[in-house]
């Protein structure tokens, strides 16, 4: 007969157990904050680090469930009645808290148990563990609960459950919670959205289940993505753009596109790319077409423009422009010129005297491209237009005026349409850009469009208030990696701090072979990965901007 091996060798010490060459370090859940989220422990606990979920429940007979319901209400009220130095308002919640479901039991819609959870960390290190440990304790207090390390207890704390009975545990291991409590102790919940006639915009990380969003069906049509260069914003925009086509092959879609990464894609899908001062291209911001020729409408966000042409325009300076600007709009007559406008602004009463020097780039400077008529407006119903060559100073203004003319386009041209916004954040550089965009995310549902913004972070719009309504107004928000995350961000779209930690460490396409990113779809967050099939895949990385650039975003993958 052969001999049974011995088992692994077994050390521990007060705060941890080390079995073979594995140290084992527990924490126990003491006290749950007032209201949890289903499936909230598999947002808690990190994908990145080792961790151990054990979760022991005992059902509790009715008869003494409602026995220590009765016992828990009779408690409370004493105190109540007493006044003693436990606040009045917890004892009033505990004193309704066990009445309700004292009714539940009884009506038998709900159940008491008895429950334990214990969380593990494991490593191959001491320091290491403890670590991990320590870091779990932090996430979890930051959401609420009280916990606990079993101090010369972790014996009982990690000896394993015995069916039909209760094995001996550490002091506050464990604690009554109805059949809802305990159901949302399970790290499983089906958060997954298909949506009838959705585009899928990634399966889901912990089950890889498939998300399908369909813009149309909803109040707001607008989206975000937001991630550091190399999470793969471009390469996920180009992916929703060719699934969003294929749905809906009559779709209207415009790309602003700064740096150029999208006009191989479009060329590709048979539209027409733009390049503003390449060819002759152009763009008249004056041309009073993109407001349906409401002259007036134009001419006050011609301000807009020129502030953000000029962002050291005085007062005096400003109000001369506006006055001019107007003065222009008013005559009617041919489609004017920012020739005409110079022309009109030395005929003024006053003149400042920076004023002309300013103006002169539209003459005879690095502006002079867009001095003249507009002698482009594709019929395509794919158009994008890029700014490859513009100066950064000058970014700002020429977002603007495309963005109204994107805006006018969209307006009067019938059926569904999207606009993708790409370096979104340069029109926040200027509060009166930051207004217009936030004004074209409110209305452009009015117009059955949607918009798509990309830019590298939300701070950007965050600091500024018409920044913040352009966030409001996007029904999802997907996040990729995110060099940090600010505690306004936090605050401002209720991640929670595992979500907040987790944004920094999100995979890249170049170390995983897909995006990994978190969505914010209402009240749900959902961490996906963004995922393209092999066709889509070599379409993508052969039209979009050069994959050197770190910015592809997807791998190859077989067919979805």
């Amino acid at each position: 007969m052969r001999a049974d091996r011995p088992g692994p060798t077994r050390t521990e010490s007060a705060t941890w157990a080390r079995v073979g060459r594995r140290f084992r370090a527990p924490l126990l859940l003491l006290q749950f904050p007032p209201e949890v989220a289903f499936g909230f422990l598999g947002r808690v606990l990190p994908t990145h680090e080792p961790i151990e979920l054990s979760i022991e429940a005992h059902r509790i007979p009715a008869r003494q469930a409602l026995d220590l319901l009765h016992g828990a209400r009779s408690v409370a009220n004493a105190e109540l009645v007493a006044g003693g130095g436990t606040d009045a308002s917890e004892l009033e919640v505990e004193r309704s808290s066990a009445e309700e479901l004292g009714r539940l039991v009884a009506r038998r819609t709900q159940e008491l148990w008895k429950v334990g959870v214990r969380l593990t960390a494991i490593a191959d290190a001491r320091p290491r563990v403890e670590a991990v440990r320590s870091r779990l304790s932090e996430r979890l207090g930051a959401l609420g609960f009280r916990v606990r390390i079993p101090r010369y207890e972790v014996a009982r704390a990690l000896a394993p459950a015995a069916p039909g009975e209760s094995v001996p545990r550490p002091s506050g291991y464990w604690q009554m919670l109805p059949t809802d409590g305990l159901a949302a102790l399970f790290p499983f919940s089906d958060e997954s959205i298909v949506e009838p006639h959705g585009i899928l915009v990634g399966l889901a990380l912990a089950d890889a289940s498939p998300v399908f969003l369909d813009r149309w069906q909803h109040a707001s049509q607008s989206w975000g993505l937001f991630g550091t260069t190399g999470s793969g914003k471009t390469f996920a925009a180009g992916l929703y753009l060719l699934r969003s086509r294929w749905l809906r092959p009559g779709l209207e879609v415009i790309v602003l596109d700064p740096l150029g990464e999208f006009a191989g894609l479009v060329r590709a899908l048979g539209g027409t790319p733009i390049e503003l001062g390449a060819g002759g291209a152009r763009l008249n911001p004056l041309d009073p077409a993109t407001t349906g020729g409401d002259r007036a409408e134009k001419a006050s966000r011609v301000g807009a423009m020129l502030r953000a042409a000029f962002p050291s325009l005085t007062d005096e300076e400003g109000a001369s422009l506006d006055a001019a600007t107007s003065r222009l709009f008013e005559r009617g007559g041919p489609e004017p010129t920012f020739h005409d406008l110079t022309d009109e602004v030395s005929r003024g009463p006053t003149v400042p005297p920076r004023l002309g020097s300013l103006l002169e780039p539209f003459r005879s400077g690095s502006l002079r491209s867009v001095d003249g008529p507009t002698n482009v407006d594709p019929d395509d119903p794919l158009v994008s237009v890029g700014f490859r060559g513009v100066p950064d100073e000058h970014m700002a203004f020429h977002l603007s005026y495309v963005l109204d003319w994107a805006y006018g386009r969209l307006r009067k041209r019938p059926g569904p349409k999207l606009l993708i916004v790409d370096e979104s954040h340069l029109l926040l550089r200027h509060g009166a850009t930051a207004d217009f965009l936030d004004r074209v995310v409110r209305h452009v549902r009015h117009f059955g469009a949607g918009l798509l913004l990309l830019s590298q972070s939300p701070e950007d719009f965050l600091a500024r208030p018409a920044g913040r309504g352009v966030l409001r107004n996007l029904y999802a928000t997907a996040f990729l990696r995110l060099p940090e995350v600010s505690e306004a961000a936090r605050a401002f779209f209720g991640l929670t701090g595992p979500e907040a930690e987790w944004l920094p460490h999100a995979r890249l396409p170049r170390e995983a072979g897909y995006a990994e990113s978190l969505w914010r779809i209402g009240e749900l967050h959902l961490p996906l990965a963004l995922i393209a099939s092999s066709p889509e895949f070599e379409l993508l990385s052969r039209t979009l901007g050069s994959p050197a650039e770190g910015e592809p975003g997807a791998a190859r993958t077989g067919a979805l």
